[in-house]
């Protein structure tokens, strides 16, 4: 199949630039409030304050309905999005959903604890509906997806209201390894609602900009190598990583079936809980959600204030500390904190890259993709490249849209020539030295030191925003590490600070396999007992 046209591809982005979404005229103007409608007594600055628990109260007592808070939501999009370029697409049945939840609401038949929740997906996620799924590329505008991704579906029978899509970096940051940090083709560049010059991160930017402007209730990203973790702590969300097969990925843009996650990021650790509680469980197309397991349907039992209490809790500084004086300053009232709330504060507990990891990890990387992203083109309905050698075309011929001139497609071209099959045995090779090596540079840790989890600076404040601010020359460190991520465990970034600029900073905890519930707890007690997080004032400077 042939991609878009120059002059379809120019006119579906030219109508994008000028609202910030992807709406047509005629869906935007569906999303007004009707006159007659008996307003909310919830207001958006009640919202910041408020959990997932708090508003089904609201909604149960009467003081809200489902229309009423996506119509909030949507005038907050409209008002703030321009600036941001944080949602791509509004989806123009999210009102008729809402309505059909505030009817099941009066009849009593509601379905899960997100009933009525609107929720933002990130941008590479399928839906069957009109909203379109491009991981950020003009090259899939005309991709149609005939069903939703199995983590939307899971929303949906919880109750959630789709919302729209969220921007990304393009490909989820696999274009290229200096692709521009939170820019895609389709949604533009977007900025951090703390200060606007500055990044909101990458790839799940626009997710994480998103929740903490309170555009949505919650937000879904992905994480093949930091992307929810890292805006997390950019943008002063929560964010969590979950272990390697928590929630499916089918459905879902792929890079590495070995990598990909999709996570929650929301403005507290109780709705990112919930939702991901949500998401979880599995699914027969995903061999991985058979062995992860799903999270426990009663995970607020977790969210204890006394989790941390004789817990002993890793301390990381090594290449993470010494850096920034704001870091460290964050960073070291973060320790106090942890010793405050009754936890044993271990010193030394750094985890260590192996040298050789690097050499595995990417031959590995460039196979699984070649794979995955040929197997979800060839799925996927519509008009677009049919396979990576149609992308790299595309590119190619497309260089002003696809902004060339910024940045290539190395991990493109080097996929095409060097991916390997599944079965061949030097692929198989390289995956299971890098999974080895990874598991046991954060194991050994955990068990020399006999530690529950590890705390670390998530990330250095945002850097400009601008096509300067590239992925491949971001903070000189972060706390998602190749070992971290080709281990495939769990990680929670939580708001623990600012810069006196008033750039947000984050703390992670990060365990082995399969503690998800417990991280989740952890940064609960952390986050009740500082209250670190600040609502966002889009400053357009430090300066």
């Amino acid at each position: 199949m042939r991609p878009k046209t120059r002059t379809t591809l120019r006119r579906a982005l030219a109508a994008a630039a000028a609202t910030g979404l992807t709406a047509s005229p005629a869906a935007q103007a569906k999303q007004t409030t009707p006159a007659g409608t008996r307003p909310a007594t919830v207001r958006a600055a009640h919202l910041e304050r408020m959990t997932i628990p708090d508003i089904q109260r609201a909604m149960d007592r009467g003081r809200l309905t489902s229309q009423q808070l996506t119509d909030l939501y949507l005038k907050r999009i409209r008002e703030l999005n321009p600036g941001l370029r944080a949602v791509v697409t509004v989806n123009p049945d999210a009102r008729d959903i809402a309505r059909a939840s505030d009817r099941r609401r009066r009849t009593h038949a509601a379905r899960g604890p997100l009933e009525g929740i609107p929720i933002l997906l990130k941008e590479n996620m399928n839906t069957a509906d009109r909203q379109p799924t491009t991981a950020g590329s003009a090259a899939l505008l005309g991709a149609r997806p005939d069903q939703d991704a199995h983590v939307v579906k899971r929303l949906r029978a919880a109750g959630a209201v789709i919302l729209g899509k969220a921007n990304m970096t393009e490909w989820a940051n696999f274009r290229d390894p200096y692709a521009v940090a939170g820019w895609s083709a389709v949604g533009g560049l977007t900025r951090n609602p703390y200060v606007l010059d500055r990044s909101a991160g990458g790839s799940s930017s626009g997710s994480a900009a998103a929740a903490a402007a309170n555009l949505a209730t919650v937000t879904l990203g992905t994480d093949t190598g930091g992307s929810i973790v890292d805006p997390a702590g950019l943008t002063s969300t929560v964010g969590m990583r979950p272990t390697l097969g928590t929630a499916s990925r089918t459905g879902i843009v792929p890079i590495s079936s070995r990598h990909d996650t999709p996570g929650p990021l929301a403005r507290n650790v109780t709705d990112a809980a919930l939702t991901l509680s949500a998401i979880s469980g599995p699914d027969p197309a995903d061999p991985d959600t058979a062995t992860a397991g799903a999270l426990p349907p009663d995970i607020g039992r977790f969210l204890d204030r006394g989790a941390l209490r004789g817990k002993r809790i890793g301390v990381w500084r090594a290449g993470h500390t010494g850096v920034d004086h704001d870091v460290d300053r964050v960073f070291e009232a973060t320790v106090r904190e942890l010793e405050a709330l009754g936890a044993t504060v271990v010193e030394g507990a750094d985890v260590i890259e192996p040298q050789e990891l690097l050499s595995h990890l990417l031959p590995a990387l460039l196979s699984e993709f070649k794979h995955d992203i040929n197997a979800y083109l060839a799925a996927t309905p519509g008009t677009h490249p049919e396979n990576l050698a149609g992308l790299i075309a595309y590119n190619e011929d497309h260089p002003g849209a696809e902004r060339m001139d910024w940045f290539g497609q190395m991990y493109f071209t080097q996929a095409q020539k060097n991916g390997a099959d599944p079965e061949d045995p030097a692929y198989r090779a390289h995956r299971a030295a890098a999974t080895g090596l990874a598991r046991r540079s954060i194991d050994d840790v955990l068990e020399t030191k006999r530690l529950d989890a590890i705390v670390t600076p998530t990330a250095l404040p945002a850097p400009a925003a601008d096509h300067q601010f590239k992925e491949g020359d971001t903070n000189p460190f972060a706390s998602t590490t190749n070992s971290s991520v080709a281990a495939g465990y769990p990680q929670i970034s939580v708001p623990a600070g600012y810069t006196p600029e008033g750039l947000p900073l984050g703390v992670t905890f990060l365990g082995t396999g399969a503690s998800d519930a417990r991280l989740l707890g952890y940064a609960y007690a952390f986050e009740q007992a500082t209250q670190a997080r600040r609502t966002p004032r889009h400053l357009p400077t430090t300066g």
